[in-house]
């Protein structure tokens, strides 16, 4: 039987894992970066970088489902349906991201196939259409979970309410800047965007170091995950 605080540390144990796991798709940034290329589909070259991507992004949509599976049993204690929506919210981001990889991907079937000049403009349109869904799954719906995320968080006090509020803080910020990226004020890879979608990458990367190194603080939330029968054997021995 385990110990009275062994569920709640496994737990957020592995909720932070999955959270610093979700930032090995930094990378893709530059991995990416020729697929921009109005000439990239009737080029040379490599493809190597666009693949490693495709594969980060991969670990990444598993690793967002697993943030929400692995907190679900104690976030259902604070809020049943935002932690439900929370789990919901997080496996259309996951689906979002797999779907840009697999745009991604048949790309590059386009271009290995040497499909001559005339697909430039259904590269073009693959590539137009990735950016459009990262836009929604790694910028509208990461808004999304740190609302959901951030008031149970917060309600909770499982951790400092200084990481819910950067969450909070960078839920409109993040939103305010897709819909520039969308009115065409600017790029999702401009400056702007990087800034305004900063607090969030602070949120989520702080609140994963600290489940990993700290864990959740004592609360009735987590007091209520220990198993009933382990009060009464604690006290028969």
């Amino acid at each position: 039987m385990q110990t009275s605080t062994g569920s709640p540390r496994r737990t957020s144990l592995v909720a932070g894992i999955f959270y610093v796991i979700t930032f090995v798709s930094v990378p893709t940034v530059g991995l990416y970066g020729r697929v921009h290329d109005d000439g990239y589909i009737n080029g040379t070259g490599p493809d190597t970088g666009v693949v490693a991507g495709g594969i980060l992004e991969m670990i990444v949509a598993v690793a967002c489902v697993g943030t929400a599976v692995a907190l679900y049993p104690v976030l259902k204690r604070q809020g049943q349906a935002r932690a439900l929506g929370f789990v919901g919210a997080r496996v259309v981001e996951a689906g979002a991201i797999l779907i840009g990889v697999a745009t991604l991907m048949t790309l590059l079937t386009l271009r290995r196939a040497g499909a001559g000049a005339d697909a430039a403009a259904t590269g073009q349109a693959l590539v137009a259409f990735y950016d459009a869904v990262f836009l929604l799954s790694q910028g509208l719906i990461p808004a999304v979970n740190a609302v959901l995320l951030g008031t149970l968080l917060y309600q909770s006090r499982l951790v400092p309410r200084i990481l819910p509020v950067l969450g909070l803080i960078g839920a409109p910020l993040l939103v305010a800047s897709d819909a520039g990226t969308l009115f065409g004020a600017w790029d999702r890879l401009s400056p702007v965007a990087a800034v305004a979608a900063l607090p969030i990458a602070v949120w989520e990367f702080s609140l994963g170091v600290y489940l990993i190194v700290k864990g959740f603080r004592p609360s009735p939330v987590t007091a209520e995950t220990v198993p009933a029968a382990e009060p009464a054997r604690t006290a028969a021995a």
